[in-house]
């Protein structure tokens, strides 16, 4: 079974915020989990180096939910 843009991205997430990853959910914004701008860059960094796509940590604005993160990095690994 492989694991989805989405369990990957919180697993990255959790891991910066050192939280369990049962805490997030689909609709949670980046704004609502607490991410500040340097948390977004280092994100950003984690998924070109652990999932392989560009994902300027401009794109990853704080009103984007984790299923609108997951979709893009769905779409650049499509591309």
């Amino acid at each position: 079974m492989s694991t989805t843009a989405y369990d990957r991205l919180v697993g990255i997430v959790a891991k910066l915020h050192d939280t369990p990853a049962e805490r997030f959910t689909p609709e949670a914004t980046f704004a609502e989990l607490d991410v500040d701008s340097l948390t977004m860059v280092e994100i950003s960094i984690r998924i070109e180096r652990d999932l392989g796509v560009t994902v300027h940590d401009s794109e990853l604005r704080p009103t984007l939910t984790l299923a609108d993160a997951a979709e893009l990095i769905d779409a650049r690994q499509a591309a």
